[in-house]
Formats: C-alpha cells, structure tokens, sequence
C-alpha cells in the first residue's frame, strides 16, 4: 500500500477530529490511532467506540512517534497546542490542522516546526451543529471540499500526505492561499453564524406582549438557525481570530439589510420584488 500511516494523534477527538480517525480506520490506511484532549470521559467514550485506541490528556506526551498528527481543537488554541508538543514531535511527522481561519494559523505554526518536520493547513468543509466523539462519522467528508493552504515554504512530500489523507476520507480536496481562504470563508460561513447567533439573540431578547417568542418558532426560523446551536467556544475563537475579514463581511451585510429596510420603508414594491427576486436568484444558482 502506497499510503500509510503507522501511527496517528489526532488532538481533539470531536466531531472533526473523530470523523478524520474513523473514514481512516476504515480505509485501512492506518495502525494505531492514539486519542489527545483534556476531557478524559471524551477520550474514554472515543476508545470505547473504537474511534482511537489510547488516550492521552498531554499532548507533548501523545504525539511521541507519530507519523501524522490532526489538530482538531478551538482556532484559538491551535497553535499554543502545537507550540506546546513541537520539541515532541519526531523527524518526518507531518502535522495538520482542521481550523476554519488559516493565515495565522499557517504562519506561526510553520516557525514552530522542528527541523525535519513539517506544518500543512487544512480546512474540512463540513460538519453538524453537534460535538464530541460520539457526534463522529467516518462518512462526514465524503463529496465535501478540503481546502489545503500551503505556502513557499511548505515541503511537497508532506504536501502529498495530506491531500492523500483528505482524499481517502472521501473529500475533494481544493488548493489554496490561506489569506484568500479566510476572505471567503468570513463571507460564506463566519457571516452565516454570527448572522445566525444574531438573530437567535435578537428574537429571544424579545418582548412582544410579555410572550415568549421562541415558542412559537416553525421549520423557517429553525432551519435557518441551526446553526446557532454549534458550540460557542469555537465560535468565539474563529470571530476573534479573522476578526478583520468577518468585520467587513458584517458591513457588507449591515449595508445589505440596511438597504432592504430602505425600501421597506419606503414602501417600494418593484425594489423589494428585485431586492427578494435577486437573492432567491443567487440562491437557486446554489442548488
């Protein structure tokens, strides 16, 4: 077998993390898969799936002899993570991250690596509102994109490592720089949840009448929040840490919905038919 990965850390055994251990497992592309996190009753329900098989709460520690390691944790804590278990890593590891904000990321963590060693950022394009190792399935990054963001300084062979793990998960795995990626996805997905954070916030702050609004949400209010109900914490992090381009794509919103009140307003039946008509528009062309 061409690829192989003899012994696997994967830190953060979530929902990301877990997902990335079994699609692996279960391409029979890997030996031993050790387990990294702090909450021990994460790591032992994660052995108990069969998702790893040892747990460590001490990254420096877990990483010892791995071949590949998986950084699956809050953006924020990515590279405090890495600095703390890089004098642990041995010659030729290849150490990935799954992180939705990649410049930063991708900068400092290349400097930490030892030599002989080596940094490539990563960015699954996928995942659900749930967490833990339990929420965890190996066919979660089947047809979707990975976005991989090497750099001039990023070693070819563990390039290919990479993209060849990626693409046994059952992911298309896409190419490209890490400060385009954090533009677009400050648009694509950063906006949608703040949006969405937002709004649940607005609505459930309500007070129509003393009523408790929420209580009388439908299908819309909750298929369009949804993803309101994802973990908070990462949220903060990825706010903070492509704070600039999430702050722009805020203004282009605000501008947006400051424009639709507009003609609202106004009383503007020809401009809310086009506002409306040219968003189902862009939307269709989704599907």
């Amino acid at each position: 077998m061409s690829f192989y990965i003899e012994r696997l850390a994967v830190v953060g055994v979530g929902l990301i993390g877990g997902s990335f251990a079994r699609a692996l497992r279960e391409a029979g592309v890997v030996g031993s898969i050790v387990g990294i996190g702090r909450s021990m009753a994460n790591l032992e329900q994660a052995l108990a799936l069969g998702i790893i098989d040892e747990v460590s709460q001490n990254p420096a520690e877990g990483v010892a002899g791995a071949d590949m390691v998986f950084v699956s944790v809050p953006v924020c804590s990515v590279i405090p993570t890495i600095r703390q278990m890089a004098g642990s890593l041995g010659r030729g590891c290849v150490v990935t991250d799954g992180g939705s904000v990649k410049a930063e990321i991708v900068s400092q963590c290349e400097a930490l690596m030892p030599e002989g060693c080596h940094f490539v950022g990563g960015h699954p394009i996928a995942g659900t509102e749930h967490s833990g190792a339990a929420a965890s399935f190996a066919t979660l990054y089947q047809g979707r994109r990975c976005i991989i963001t090497p750099t001039v300084r990023t070693d070819q062979d563990a390039l290919d490592k990479v993209t060849q793990a990626w693409c046994l998960t059952g992911a298309e795995v896409c190419l490209m720089e890490a400060g385009r990626h954090d533009r677009i996805f400050a648009e694509i997905s950063h906006l949608p949840h703040a949006v969405a954070y937002a709004l649940v916030h607005a609505v459930g702050s309500a007070d129509v009448e003393g009523e408790n609004v929420l209580s009388y949400t439908a299908g819309g209010f909750r298929d369009f929040t949804r993803i309101a109900s994802s973990d908070p914490v990462m949220w903060r992090d990825i706010a903070l840490m492509n704070r600039k381009p999430l702050l722009a794509s805020i203004d282009g919103f605000s501008a947006s919905l400051a424009e639709l009140r507009r003609r609202i307003e106004a009383g503007d039946s020809a401009g809310l038919a086009d506002f409306f008509t040219t968003a189902k528009n862009f939307r269709d062309g989704i599907l």
